[in-house]
C-alpha cells in the first residue's frame, strides 16, 4: 500500500491544521484530518463554473469572481468558459493554499494561476464582496462546506441574509451567482429568493459516474 506524503501543513487562526497530501497522482487536502477535497473527484467544482458562467461566454470584458481557490479546478473551468478580454479575481483567504496551486497543485488544473486573466486577492471573500458594488457578472461561491455544515463556525456569516446582501451588491443586473455545497439544505433556495435572487437548486455527482451527490445553488440577481 503506497502511503500518504505530507506536502504542506498550516496552522489555523482557529487553531486548527489545514493539511496537503499526495498519495501517488492524488492530491488532498484536510482540516484535522477531514478530507476538504481531493483531486480524484472535483466534477462539482468544474460544474460550479460552467453554469454560473454560461451566460458569459460572448460577453465583452465579463468580470468573476471565484470565492475560494480549493485546487484550481473551478478557476480553470471559469477561463475555458470565459473569452480573451474577461477578468477572472480569485478570494483566497490562505497564501499557503495559493502557493500549493502555484507548486504541488498546479499541474492539476492545468496552472491556472498563470493565466494573464487571473487576479489573486489573498483576503477573505467576504472582504471582497463588502468593497464591491454591481463589480462582478458572476460570483463562484465554493467556501467550506456550503450553507449548512462548517469546518469554521465563522463561514456562516456568508451564507445568512447579510451575506447574500452582499453577494447581491457585488453583483451587476442579470449578474449570477453560482454555489457549491456538501449537503442539500431545505431552507437556503427561499433565502435566497428572499434576498433578491431568481434561485434553482442542482444536484450533480462529485465526480462522472459517481454516486456521492454534491448541490449547486444557480441564483439571478433581479
Amino acid at each position: 500500500m503506497i502511503p500518504w506524503e505530507q506536502l504542506g501543513l498550516v496552522s489555523l487562526p482557529t487553531g486548527e491544521e489545514l493539511t496537503l497530501r499526495r498519495k501517488s497522482e492524488e492530491y488532498s487536502v484536510s482540516v484535522n484530518d477531514v478530507v476538504l477535497m481531493n483531486s480524484s473527484a472535483h466534477y462539482s467544482e468544474e460544474q460550479l463554473a460552467v453554469l454560473g458562467c454560461a451566460h458569459l461566454e460572448a460577453h465583452p470584458k465579463a468580470r468573476v469572481l471565484v470565492g475560494g481557490l480549493g485546487m484550481g479546478y473551478t478557476l480553470r473551468a471559469a477561463l475555458d468558459i470565459l473569452p480573451k478580454d474577461a477578468t477572472v479575481e480569485v478570494a483566497e483567504l490562505l497564501p499557503e493554499v495559493v502557493e500549493w496551486n502555484r507548486g504541488p497543485l498546479g499541474h492539476l488544473a492545468g496552472h491556472p494561476l498563470d493565466d494573464p486573466r487571473t487576479w489573486v486577492r489573498t483576503e477573505d471573500v467576504r472582504r471582497t464582496l463588502e468593497s464591491a458594488h454591481d463589480a462582478y457578472d458572476a460570483i463562484l461561491l465554493d467556501v467550506d462546506n456550503g450553507p449548512l455544515a462548517f469546518t469554521a463556525q465563522s463561514n456562516d456569516a456568508l451564507y445568512t441574509d447579510a451575506g447574500l446582501q452582499s453577494v447581491a451588491q457585488a453583483l451587476r443586473p442579470r449578474g449570477v451567482l453560482s454555489l457549491w455545497s456538501t449537503y442539500d439544505d431545505g431552507t437556503f433556495t427561499k433565502r435566497l429568493r428572499r434576498g433578491g435572487f431568481h434561485a434553482r437548486k442542482k444536484r450533480v455527482p462529485a465526480r462522472v459516474g459517481g454516486n456521492y451527490i454534491h448541490v449547486l445553488w444557480l441564483a439571478t440577481k433581479t
